[in-house]
């Protein structure tokens, strides 16, 4: 099944729920000997690697962040050609000037906001 593409049906049918944890993105070289099961999404850039894992992960490792991420998931099947949900989530939150960073997975759409924000954040997704 390739996911909802109909933006009210996603709107109305999202459920975000917060995995707890505290996250952070570093970047590395290379993966090396990393333990990929730490790590909680990955990406190559042409820079460098961004990691998104637990703080705990990153403080073991010695890895630089700067900010103390929360993340939460929209547990709602939505398609990777779904049109316009990222814009309607991240548009609600940064009226309330909430910055989000976005990682859309082939099953669900997985937003981390500052660990102040959290509650914040679930309220105005849950209005949805």
């Amino acid at each position: 099944m390739s996911g909802e593409k109909d933006l009210q049906i996603l709107l109305k049918s999202m459920k975000p729920e917060h995995n707890s944890g505290d996250y952070v993105f570093c970047k590395v070289e290379k993966l090396g000997n990393l333990n990929l099961y730490e790590v909680e999404m990955f990406f190559k850039e042409k820079e460098a690697i961004t990691l998104i894992l637990k703080k705990e992960i990153a403080d073991k490792l010695n890895l630089e962040y700067s900010m103390t991420m929360s993340w939460i998931t929209l547990s709602v099947h939505s398609s990777l050609e779904a049109v316009g949900l990222t814009a309607a989530f991240s548009k609600a939150l940064s009226d309330k000037g909430i910055s989000c960073n976005v990682v859309a997975a082939f099953y669900h759409d997985h937003i981390f906001v500052g660990k102040k924000d959290t509650e914040k954040a679930m309220q105005i997704l849950n209005a949805f």
